[in-house]
This record gives C-alpha cells, sequence and structure tokens, in this order.
C-alpha cells in the first residue's frame, strides 16, 4: 500500500470512531425521527425472519410511527434495503454500529473515487473533508439510510470507472514486491470487467431496494452517459450497458415484489397508507400545500435545503463551497470529474419532485451526492495552490498560503461550528435514554407485564421515546399505547387480558396510577 493508502485507511477508522462517538454522545443509540423508529422497528421484524407482524386489536393506540396496518398485518412504509442491511446489526446486539463502519467504508471509498477521477493527493485531500464535515457526522450517526446509501452510490460509481475505463496502466502490470501478498497486489489491478458489471448494477439496483427516489438521482448522469456509450463505443462497451442496467432492475424491481408481498398489490405504495398525499410528483393531491405540489414549493423547498447545506457540508458558515469554482474549472476537460459532479445537481432536480425539503440533519436527501462536493472541492483546492501562480519563487508561497487557508476553515468547524452543531442535536425532540429510565426500577419492574397508557402533556415524543422498550410482537414486559380516551383504554384491557393496565404521566416520570389521575 502507498502512503496515501494508508493515510486513507487511517482516515476511515477515525470515522468509525468518530460516528460511534456521535451515536453515543450525541443521538444515546436511540431513534429520534419517525423514519429512524420506523427502520428499527423494521430490522427487528428482519432479524427474525419475518416481513410483518399481525397488527394489534387497536392499532391507532399501539402506534408506531411509519409503520402501517393494512389488511390485519403491520409492516414499515420503508422499502427493505437499509432495514435488512440493520437487521444484521440487531441480531448481534450492535446496531448502533452498522452506520459507523458504513461511514469508515465510505471514507475509504471516496478516497478511491477522488484518486481515480483526479490523483491520489486530491483524493485523500476529499476523505478528509468529507470526515471533518458536520453533515457527514451527524448522518453517520443516526439510525437513517443514508450511510449505506452513500455507500451503494460510491461502489456503483466506482465499478462502472472501472468498466469503462479501467485503472492506471502501470499500476496494472506492476510486478507483486518482494514479500508483498497476491492478495494486497490484487488491489491495485484492475478487477475483471464482469465483477466490475455486477458490482456496477448490484450496487444501483440494492441502492433501488433502499431508497428509489435517490437511486434515479444517482443512476441519471450515468444513464446519460450509458446512451453515450451505445451510439459511440464498440460492441463489447454496448453489452457492458446493457449487462449493468439488466442487473440493476432486476434487482430494483424486487421493490414490486416486497410491495406484493406486504399489501398484496406490486403497484401500492406503501407510503400513500400511511399518508394519502405523501407521493412524488405535481399537482393535486401531492403533498399538503393548497392546490399540491408545485414548482413554486419546489424552488422553496430547494433554496432552504441547499442553505442549510453550505453550513453543514464543511462547517465553514456560508463559504463551504469557496473551493468549488476551482475545482470545476480544474475538472472543466476531465470528463470523469463531469460525470461524477452532477450526481449531487442531478439529486437537486429529482427531489424537487418530492413535496418535502429536508434540513434538520442537513439536506439529507442530497447526502449521496456529497462525494460530487467534496472531490470537486478537494481539486479546487489544489488547482488554487497550484494553478494560478507560474513563477516558481512565489508558487511555493502560494501554496503555503493556500495550506493555511485551509488549515483555518477547518481549524473554525473543529473548535466553533461542529460542536455547536453536535450539541443543538442532543435530546432532539425530547427524546433521551432517561426517559426509560422510570421503567427500569425495581418499583417499575414489579408491575409487568403491563400496557403503559401514556398521556401526552406536549409532544407525541413523550411517547415514541418509550418505544425502544417494547418489539414488534408486543412480547415485552411492557407496551405502550396512547390515550385514546376511557372507552379505547378498557378496551386495552379485554386485548391483553394477562397484563395489568396502568396509566402513565410524563410530567410526573415516576409514578404509574391505576387510573388517569
Amino acid at each position: 500500500m502507498s502512503r496515501t493508502d494508508r493515510l486513507a485507511l487511517i482516515l476511515s477508522l477515525a470515522a468509525i470512531c468518530a460516528a460511534h462517538f456521535v451515536s453515543e454522545k450525541v443521538f444515546e443509540r436511540l431513534p429520534h425521527l419517525e423514519d429512524e423508529m420506523a427502520y428499527v422497528w423494521q430490522a427487528k421484524v428482519y432479524a427474525c425472519g419475518e416481513l410483518t407482524v399481525p397488527s394489534p386489536g387497536h392499532p391507532k393506540s399501539m402506534l408506531v410511527p411509519f409503520v402501517v396496518d393494512y389488511n390485519g398485518q403491520r409492516f414499515s412504509k420503508y422499502p427493505p434495503g437499509w432495514s435488512v442491511l440493520l437487521a444484521l446489526g440487531v441480531m448481534f446486539a450492535a446496531g448502533e454500529w452498522v452506520n459507523p463502519l458504513l461511514a469508515g467504508l465510505g471514507i475509504w471509498l471516496i478516497y478511491k473515487l477522488g484518486q481515480k477521477v483526479f490523483n491520489p493527493g486530491i483524493g485523500l485531500l476529499a476523505a478528509f473533508l468529507t470526515l471533518t464535515s458536520p453533515f457527514f457526522l451527524l448522518n453517520s450517526g443516526s439510525l437513517l439510510s443514508h450511510p449505506w446509501s452513500l455507500v451503494l452510490s460510491l461502489s456503483f460509481s466506482l465499478a462502472w470507472l472501472d468498466t469503462f475505463y479501467g485503472i492506471d496502466q502501470k499500476k496494472q502490470h506492476e510486478k507483486p514486491k518482494k514479500g508483498l501478498p497476491l492478495l494486497i497486489h490484487s488491489m491495485f489491478r484492475s478487477p475483471p470487467k464482469w465483477l466490475t458489471i455486477l458490482v456496477a448494477g448490484f450496487s444501483l439496483g440494492v441502492l433501488a431496494l433502499t431508497r428509489p427516489l435517490t437511486a434515479m438521482g444517482v443512476g441519471f448522469p450515468f444513464a446519460i452517459h450509458g446512451i453515450i456509450l451505445l451510439v459511440r463505443r464498440d460492441h463489447t462497451a454496448r453489452r457492458h450497458v446493457i449487462l449493468i442496467g439488466v442487473i440493476s432492475i432486476s434487482i430494483g424491481a424486487l421493490v414490486l415484489a416486497w410491495q406484493y408481498a406486504v399489501t398484496g398489490n406490486p403497484i401500492q405504495n406503501p407510503y400513500a397508507l400511511w399518508w394519502t398525499y405523501d407521493k412524488v410528483g405535481f399537482g393535486p393531491g401531492v403533498g399538503r400545500m393548497t392546490g399540491g405540489h408545485s414548482l413554486y414549493w419546489a424552488w422553496f423547498d430547494m433554496k432552504r435545503s441547499l442553505n442549510v447545506a453550505w453550513s453543514d457540508l464543511f462547517g465553514w458558515g456560508k463559504f463551504s463551497w469557496i473551493f468549488l469554482p476551482f475545482g470545476l474549472w480544474a475538472g472543466r476537460r476531465n470528463g470523469h470529474a463531469w460525470l461524477i459532479g452532477s450526481v449531487f445537481v442531478s439529486l437537486v432536480m429529482v427531489y424537487m419532485t418530492y413535496w418535502i425539503g429536508s434540513s434538520l440533519f442537513g439536506p439529507r436527501y442530497y447526502y449521496e451526492g456529497l462525494s460530487s462536493l467534496t472531490v470537486i472541492s478537494a481539486s479546487g483546492v489544489f488547482w488554487l495552490a497550484d494553478g494560478i501562480v507560474r513563477q516558481k519563487n512565489w508558487r511555493k508561497i502560494y501554496r503555503i498560503a493556500t495550506f493555511l487557508l485551509v488549515c483555518f476553515l477547518v481549524g473554525y468547524n473543529l473548535i466553533v461550528y461542529l460542536p455547536g452543531r453536535l450539541l443543538g442535536m442532543v435530546g432532539l425532540y425530547g427524546i433521551r435514554r432517561a426517559q426509560m429510565e422510570p421503567f427500569l426500577t425495581w418499583e417499575a419492574q414489579a408491575l409487568a407485564p403491563a400496557v403503559v397508557v401514556v398521556h401526552i402533556s406536549d409532544t407525541w415524543t413523550e411517547y415514541g421515546g418509550l418505544l425502544e422498550l417494547e418489539d414488534p410482537w408486543l412480547t415485552t414486559p411492557f407496551i405502550f399505547a396512547l390515550n385514546q380516551g376511557e372507552y379505547t383504554n378498557t378496551a386495552l384491557q379485554n386485548d391483553y387480558p394477562d397484563r395489568r393496565l396502568i396509566h402513565y404521566y410524563p410530567d410526573e416520570p415516576y409514578k404509574f396510577y391505576d387510573s388517569p389521575r
């Protein structure tokens, strides 16, 4: 391995540690968003080899956010791609480690992408900038699907480039050095075409099983490139394009099989079973706005998301984009750079068709285009340090000045912006592990098994933060129900005759009532 390879590996290990730190200290290894709660619930079901579980007698009382009750069965509205992987972590009681490990892999793949498109130095800087990104760290410490989608997007991009362009021919024909294991040496050789085709098709297909709209955004620039290859390249290249397309479409089409398995209808979108207006597109019936989703609201959401993006990207205030223009200029004659860089733009355009934006965890709908920004920014840093000044005497001074500028910006992020951004996410929506502590006391355990009717005083998360204590089959010592009134509460006692019915008020966390207070 080269020196830059070893440094990139160190950055990857640092990313695992940093992401787990965020998971542990910021999010307390708990789901905070409705999305995360649904993913975790779904992963627990998959870990036991099931797709759905029977709906409880009063599903509105036993609510789980974004988990649908349909035809007597309960299942998450989300496609299965992420929860299947998360289920592996759940099986080993290590679900909080899945995204940090993916974060480390993502850093390594960003390094390889920058190396392939430009050079190892740019790849290493891109990996470093990604590691320090608040946007990257927030999502890597969460239980959301984006780190997995980023790995799939990067794997697809690298495999596509390897399929049609290979790698450095000097590395390809270099003989192993004395004592260098053949396996290590093979890392520097161009992989066989059948493998790159399989990886490209598989990665894009699984991305469609994870985040279908994101797969469209990531795949669109490559689809355009594929059409160009079909027209201009030889029979072998055309066959490769077709094979990648067939594999990815075949795997992505499993979404229809999953929808059939859980709803009985392959074209029934489970999103619409939770909110009927939760659709992609424009016009009446799409989204919550009067008259439906429109270009006006699409533009509004895009601007709001990008405003957050420029702060969260590198944590340089509103100047995180500062090196992008130089990077675009540096890669103006680099077709690979245009292909990789267009992924972010494609995602922005595709998500304009969705009725709601994203900003809480940064513009996370664009997360899979993160490598576009970091690689292009890194190339901009290199060009700025090396491309303006031609006089040898001044070039060294200019390089030092650029280096100091980058150090200042990164230091500002690490000392000022990032700590504040992470601190602001602690106890998001009031969800803390301390919420569950009243049910871990000896006094509470003596009441089990019990149905706990939660009387919300402020927000739904007073109930949602307790769901970590129950399983999807409602067999745990405590199961939780939203207060729906005396009639429904009495019915719950009939649904669970072997359980004690107790009433819980979050504003009195260590008190339990046999009847409403």
